[in-house]
């Protein structure tokens, strides 16, 4: 089974790197890897063009010598660089760009968490062709390195202390009332999904993922299997996270999507989600 990972990215020279060096690190999966940046004038394209001309091809050799004896190491890469309407039209872009059987999304400031972890998701594809979409954990980390080489950077990003830990190990589709969802950046969906659900909408602002899982596993009942793993390192501090002010924007437009899906809530209940939230800096399951 390929799977297709999505990183969308602008101005994002910084932090890309750890992103790059984590998916070619993958071995033991076939992985179509797309990276759609917004028109970055930082760096980034340079550095996206530098990855393409290194492992822009079929079937590459695992850079890591050990990893070679564990499975093939099967990465085609392709970027695009255009202006577009917002992080979500990019990930729009890079569906529709996608030949994989199954589809997820890697932040550009985000790395996955081990060299196994898109192998381990095509296994459980594989195991259960009823399924329509997996799900697992991640954990944030309060990034304070200053590592120049880009693997010493990942290895060094994936050992920090976690900060907060985020399992789907408890979710239920009900919980999407309390604006509970699973942890969009460890979830990945067959992309006949894609076909028969749609794409992401660009109605929701910054917060389109919330929609797009509200739409795929409340409103039609996709068939989910969490995965005990983490599958994901995340940078503390993103776009969706921050102020009160944002806080309520968050709020106001998550039940925009949950009313547009049939899934009645009320802005009282939604601030009930965030002793979820806080359940996650006392549980840090693989503290380092």
């Amino acid at each position: 089974m390929k799977l297709t990972l999505i990183t969308v990215c602008r101005n994002s020279a910084a932090v890309i790197r750890t992103a790059l060096e984590s998916v070619f690190a993958q071995r033991g999966a076939e992985v179509e890897y797309i990276v759609v940046d917004g028109g970055s004038t930082d760096g980034t394209v340079e550095i996206i063009k530098e990855y393409d001309e290194r492992f822009g091809h079929l079937a590459v050799p695992s850079p890591v010598p050990e990893l070679r004896m564990l499975g093939p190491h099967q990465i085609s890469f392709r970027y695009l660089s255009e202006s577009d309407n917002g992080m979500y039209d990019a990930m729009n872009k890079g569906i529709r760009m996608s030949t994989g059987d199954g589809i997820g999304i890697l932040n550009a400031d985000d790395v996955l968490a081990s060299d196994d972890v898109l192998a381990r998701v095509a296994a459980v594809f594989e195991a259960y062709p009823d399924i329509d979409g997996t799900y697992a954990d991640i954990r944030f980390v309060k990034d304070a390195t200053s590592v120049v080489q880009p693997s010493a950077a990942l290895n060094a990003l994936r050992s920090l202390p976690t900060l907060r830990y985020c399992t789907g190990r408890f979710f239920h589709p009900w919980m999407f009332r309390f604006g509970v969802q699973t942890a969009h950046p460890s979830t990945f969906f067959r992309r006949s999904c894609f076909d028969r659900w749609g794409l992401y909408s660009l109605d929701y602002g910054m917060f389109g993922d919330f929609e797009l899982l509200c739409r795929f596993i409340w409103k039609n009942r996709a068939k989910m299997c969490y995965l005990p793993l983490c599958t994901t390192v995340m940078r503390h501090g993103g776009a969706s996270t921050g102020s009160l002010d944002k806080t309520r924007k968050i709020n106001r437009t998550d039940l925009c999507a949950l009313k547009a899906n049939g899934c009645r809530s009320f802005m009282p209940i939604l601030y009930l989600r965030y002793p979820f939230k806080v359940w996650g800096y006392v549980f840090k399951k693989g503290s380092r």
